[in-house]
């Protein structure tokens, strides 16, 4: 069966929650059978009684935890050597360019309260943890001229209190905050990075891989790169849409692929860890079943995830991107495709430089065939229209509408498309405004469908899923939002010096998920 049919089949599955005859009917059915009556599948989910589910077990040794972000928590961002990186910058220009014209000088306080919030985890039941560090706390230049002691003494104290409270630490060496200085020399577009990167990855390795057995390179590249260097909506703010995002993200593959080498070669027979990275997809929904908006919805995909999967997985960008951009490049009158392209080196280093993947996903997106034009860019070069469903429930996020539906789509996508690789679910979260009180009702509702539908995925389909790391363990700095949307299961108040902490209702219901593993 085609992969069109078998989508087909799935959308129409899992709309239904229809479970247990996925894997029976993908082999049966046909274009005829997806044109029954959607009466007939609710009569085959009635038949299942498939709400048997909803009291199922995830294997054993499942792990489950919560994910922070350096910036987003740590505050004391000129503390004890730190130096500067590209959110201290963008967050302190005038005017500001967060909403709410916050920054991160003091967030969560982390940097003072991580005794505090290792607590909170352990209070939960969760077994993982998963931070980043702050590359210019470990090193204020972002090389290795001048290692600051006391980042690397904050972390070593993270670390430490985590493993004796029984929770495993998991490590994102860079979530967004690059240090200025390399800011200053072009960012992530310049290619002089990748050695910054790795001399950075090695330092943390040698630091902390002794009880880190956990890490992720990158954190949302995507973001980094179109949000930071396309439309400038992140630090540092560059609008260069053309080809900025694509040298961009041309880098960070590289490093990231320096990285993982490192440590394979240099530290994996020692420490016996693992390295990966996350990547940033919702799930791209087709507006209805015709071929183009089928095909469209694939190319949104591949645009988002594959940018950064392919890579990782096959050496080398997917092939309907690599097909897109070239041909738009050329018709700009370009000589040199937008895309770059990786050479054998490059392709042998990136093939295969994973031991897990990791994915944050929130929400989904419909997708309609469209001839984009405009500014030539990532955008455009996809010939898609992007939105969202009416009828879907938003979260206090524009962005974030519920679809728990979405998830399993995209776990069996990832499965069918890179031979059903290790997935670490590193983020999965839903966002009130700043006046949600502990009463979070609708994040519990989110978390029930969101973490149920990825059940449905593990179990039923088989998708390889062992971690669970909910974003987030606390209300935090969300980027350009500054304060307005809380994603925590714990309140902060960020009027109280002291950024008092209280569960909500949400930490109760997950620390119920995490000790029956499941429902």
């Amino acid at each position: 069966m085609s992969f069109t049919i078998r989508r087909r089949t799935q959308k129409l599955l899992c709309k239904m929650n229809i479970v247990g005859i996925f894997s029976i009917l993908v082999t049966t059915i046909t274009c005829a059978d997806i044109r029954l009556e959607m009466s007939k599948f609710q009569r085959i989910k009635d038949a299942l009684q498939c709400n048997q589910l909803h009291y199922n077990k995830f294997p054993e040794n499942f792990l489950w935890g919560f994910a922070t972000a350096s910036y987003q928590i740590e505050g004391g961002w000129d503390a004890d050597g730190k130096g500067r990186n590209i959110w201290d910058t963008f967050t302190h220009r005038n005017p500001s360019p967060i909403v709410d014209g916050s920054t991160g000088n003091i967030a969560c306080n982390s940097y003072k309260n991580f005794r505090t919030d290792v607590q909170l985890v352990k209070a939960t039941g969760a077994k993982v943890y998963r931070f980043s560090l702050s590359w210019s706390r470990i090193l204020p230049n972002g090389n290795l001229a001048e290692k600051n002691q006391k980042g690397i003494r904050y972390y070593n104290q993270l670390i430490d209190e985590l493993i004796s409270n029984g929770i495993e630490p998991m490590i994102t060496l860079h979530h967004w905050d690059l240090p200025e200085v390399l800011m200053e020399i072009g960012g992530w577009p310049n290619e002089e990075l990748i050695q910054y990167f790795a001399d950075y990855a090695r330092l943390a390795y040698e630091s902390f891989g002794d009880r880190v057995k956990y890490w992720i390179t990158f954190n949302e590249p995507t973001v980094i790169c179109i949000f930071g260097y396309s439309n400038g909506w992140h630090a540092p703010g560059i609008k260069k849409p053309a080809t900025a995002p694509y040298q961009c993200a041309h880098t960070i593959l590289k490093s990231h692929a320096m990285a993982y080498r490192i440590y394979e070669s240099e530290f994996k027979q020692k420490q016996n860890g693992m390295v990966g990275i996350t990547l940033e997809c919702p799930w791209f929904e087709p507006e209805s079943d015709s071929t183009e908006n089928i095909a469209a919805a694939e190319r949104a995909l591949q645009f988002n995830h594959g940018w950064f999967g392919s890579p990782i997985f096959f050496g080398k960008y997917p092939d309907i991107m690599k097909e897109y951009v070239d041909a738009k490049s050329q018709s700009e009158g370009r000589k040199v495709s937008r895309l770059p392209k990786f050479d054998q080196h490059w392709s042998n280093l990136l093939k295969g430089s994973w031991d897990f993947f990791g994915l944050n996903h929130y929400s989904s997106k419909m997708v309609r065939a469209v001839e984009s034009t405009g500014e030539p860019g990532w955008e455009t070069d996809q010939d898609n229209f992007r939105f969202y469903d009416p009828s879907w429930e938003s979260a206090a996020s524009s962005w974030l509408k519920v679809v728990p539906w979405g998830f399993r789509s995209l776990l069996n996508w990832i499965k069918e498309t890179y031979g059903n690789p290790l997935i670490f679910i590193t983020e999965n979260g839903f966002s009130g405004d700043y006046n949600e009180g502990i009463n979070d009702t609708r994040r519990i509702n989110y978390y029930n469908q969101y973490i149920k539908s990825m059940l449905k995925a593990v179990v039923l389909d088989g998708c390889n899923v062992a971690s669970y790391t909910a974003w987030s363990l606390l209300d935090n700095f969300e980027w350009a939002r500054g304060y307005t949307e809380r994603f925590g299961v714990h309140h902060v108040d960020f009027s109280d010096p002291e950024r008092r902490r209280t569960p909500k209702e949400s930490a109760k219901f997950l620390a119920k998920i995490f000790a029956d593993n499941g429902f």
